[in-house]
């Protein structure tokens, strides 16, 4: 890739896991009461009751200096019980204030690192979730992030019992050297341990997340970690661009210095690198970061034109209310967002009080949820079309007239109402929805904000 195309997009710039993006939300201390209402417009609007849920398990042993996630650190197991029992409750308080009776599609623990909590913990709380010790694989895709080093037997075969068939393992990089700078020590083989046994166990999708930009990692290290996993052949792999953001995380991503991670086109190389030998192993290119063998649903679903886009990520179920459990978690009702109280004290409090734990949010203009279809677009296909009968026409105007330098670099294509990411544009999909982005102004500073989209 062009260096000097690199580094005129290379510019802070949001992930658009949602538009508005969370620092642009508007409700600083939105109520119950306004995040329910939009959750009541969501069910006269789509006549669904189909809900996803995410659950956030917060718990880690040890601190990974990579990670931008909302976590609490502890060796204290006596914790679980109580979060646990806090996360039932918050659903049970969903079900008392929604006007419908939700059918979950989807459901995923996320973390922190999910498999800190018991086999038996998590197993009591999908059958709360549930009302029931059982659910079909074939009506809800259930998922969970797992930690190599404390994944046990029992839980692969506990929630495999329940109806789980998606685990992601989370591998980041198998350099010793890199290991040792993110403070996240995991050897191939214990990877591979939990591997084969849940394939043997009958999981029928493993992913397997990497990250590229690491602090010390080099093109041999990333060479390695892909020739590794490949002797795995997970069904999907996600490949995550680090974002370096420590004004935001604080000494979590203070581990190293600025000198240690790769500058922008050597990280770009990193991830041509390793793009290059998935895809000459059989991966199709997935939306953002994300690869899958053709006989996976993301992939059946990207080529479909059905794939799509939540807070968990790329996924196949295409709910219109995304609802998010535990501490930070964040809801998505497609008129609005909300996120929980960012701390396990303040989460367990509220949920004492009766209360919907939420903290702040956005309650979506329509501007907003029109733009917000379009980001997802181009995120899940690669491609939009401008609507005919929009009364945000000139606000059309000017976001193709903000694409004509990219459309000049080759990396996309303008046609009529139509906005079409070419192959060597994919990289540079974040800046193309940053044209879309009415939060974004000249008078804007994003260097504080956002991570490099590159």
């Amino acid at each position: 890739m062009d260096s000097q195309i690199i580094e005129k997009y290379n510019v802070p710039g949001p992930r658009y896991t949602s538009y508005p993006t969370v620092p642009f939300w508007k409700n600083d201390s939105l109520s119950d009461e306004q995040w329910l209402n939009t959750i009541n417009k969501n069910a006269a609007h789509f006549h669904s009751n189909a809900v996803s849920i995410y659950i956030h398990l917060p718990y880690c042993e040890s601190l990974c200096t990579f990670c931008g996630c909302h976590k609490r650190i502890t060796k204290n197991h006596q914790v679980e019980t109580p979060y646990i029992d806090a996360v039932s409750k918050e659903w049970d308080l969903y079900l008392q204030k929604i006007p419908f009776s939700p059918v979950i599609r989807e459901l995923h623990f996320g973390g922190g690192t999910p498999t800190f909590f018991e086999a038996d913990a998590l197993v009591q709380l999908v059958e709360h979730l549930f009302k029931t010790k059982k659910i079909d694989p074939k009506q809800v895709e259930l998922s969970f992030e797992a930690h190599p080093n404390n994944t046990t037997e029992e839980h692969l075969r506990k929630l495999f019992a329940f109806g789980f068939r998606r685990l992601s393992l989370g591998i980041q990089d198998y350099s010793p050297t890199v290991q040792q700078a993110i403070n996240r020590i995991q050897p191939f083989e214990n990877v591979k341990k939990v591997h084969d046994l849940a394939r043997e166990i009958g999981y029928t999708s493993i992913s397997h997340d990497l990250v590229f930009g690491l602090p010390k990692q080099t093109l041999v290290a990333i060479e390695n970690t892909v020739n590794q996993t490949l002797l795995l052949k997970p069904d999907r792999i996600a490949l995550y661009s680090y974002a370096h953001v420590p004004w935001i995380k604080g000494n979590g991503q203070r581990g190293y210095n600025e000198t240690d991670l790769p500058k922008s086109q050597e990280k770009r190389k990193l991830y041509e690198t390793a793009k290059k030998m998935l895809e000459e192993n059989g991966y199709l290119e997935i939306g953002m970061d994300h690869f899958a063998l053709k006989h996976d649903d993301l992939a059946i679903a990207f080529q479909n034109k059905t794939l799509h886009r939540n807070f968990m990520g790329y996924t196949t179920q295409i709910t219109n209310l995304m609802i998010g459990l535990g501490m930070s978690a964040i809801s998505d009702s497609w008129f609005g967002f909300a996120q929980n109280e960012k701390t396990v004290e303040g989460y367990i409090l509220r949920i004492k009080k009766g209360e919907i734990p939420v903290f702040r949010g956005h309650v979506l203009s329509d501007l907003d949820t029109e733009i917000r279809g379009y980001i997802l677009d181009l995120m899940c296909q690669f491609h939009t079309t401008f609507k005919m009968d929009s009364p945000f026409k000139s606000i059309h105007q000017l976001i193709k007239k903000q694409l004509l330098e990219m459309e000049k670099d080759g990396l996309l294509i303008l046609k009529n109402e139509t906005i079409t990411i070419t192959t060597s544009g994919i990289p540079f999909v974040r800046n193309c929805c940053m044209a879309f982005d009415q939060d974004i102004q000249p008078n804007i500073k994003l260097e504080r904000m956002f991570s490099q989209t590159i």
